[in-house]
């Protein structure tokens, strides 16, 4: 359903009067591990697919705050292949509630000038989330304000060995092309995430300091923050508090001070 042309206005004042404080110098792709559902629910004598739904009202959050920060890039990691290991009961409500949001979101995702994404090997995912996931992408397929980047069935490792199995079956058709023409910008266009910046910040919630084989390669110089909130008690205003952080940092790529 479209907006009224007063609505409209109304929207765009109330995100005037919410526009965040920022510095000048911001991410252009922020990755963030959204950790801690479980936990969440379970400290509130919650089952843990409340913390599963909790966490989508997060993302609607963090993605209107990128919106409203200027992020061009925001890739969300939200299925891993290890999450295969969790309780089938639980890994069909994951299931379930991405198939929701993005029905529900859709539309907004399109008026807003969103774009969506996914990475991974998504193929493995059932055919009807599939199915919506392929519509959402063609959908919004021109939209350039934000990118949304969703990993599902994700793992940096398979995907490391996925670019490798691609430049194996070059090198096959035309031997010695890798080695004529094999670089760090060549094999990064065999990525899952071709086109896209390397993200600039890596936020992750519930205080767990690890990767989680998550954006191996792609995070080689990423800037790291840890918050021990967990996802779903995360705000806009901690997201904005991630980037002023970041802002502050002094990127040297190894290089020394100026």
């Amino acid at each position: 359903m479209s907006l009224s042309s007063d609505a409209a206005k109304d929207t765009a004042n109330r995100a005037r009067s919410d526009a965040p404080d920022l510095p000048q110098r911001l991410p252009q792709h922020v990755a963030v591990i959204m950790d801690g559902n479980g936990r969440w629910a379970t400290e509130r004598g919650l089952p843990r697919v409340a913390g599963h739904q909790a966490g989508v009202q997060t993302v609607r959050e963090i993605v209107r705050a990128s919106l409203d920060a200027g992020v061009p890039v925001l890739t969300l990691y939200a299925f891993s292949q290890e999450n295969w290991k969790r309780p089938k009961d639980e890994v069909g409500v994951l299931m379930d509630l991405l198939d929701h949001f993005i029905v529900r979101e859709l539309d907004d995702l399109e008026r807003q000038g969103v774009r969506l994404r996914t990475i991974g090997r998504t193929e493995a995912l059932p055919p009807r989330t599939l199915e919506k996931i392929r519509d959402a992408e063609k959908r919004t397929s021109t939209n350039a304000k934000l990118t949304l980047v969703i990993a599902l069935n994700y793992g940096a490792r398979t995907e490391i060995l996925d670019a490798v199995r691609q430049l194996m079956r070059r090198a096959a058709a035309d031997p010695g092309s890798a080695e004529r023409a094999l670089d760090e910008a060549v094999f990064s266009e065999h990525l899952y995430t071709k086109g896209l910046p390397d993200p600039d910040l890596l936020i992750r919630t519930s205080g767990e300091m690890r990767l989680s084989n998550f954006l191996l390669w792609q995070m080689s110089y990423t800037e790291i923050y840890i918050t021990r909130k967990y996802w779903p008690d995360f705000t806009r205003e901690d997201y904005f508090e991630a980037l002023r952080e970041y802002a502050t940092r002094e990127r040297r790529f190894g290089d020394v001070s100026a």
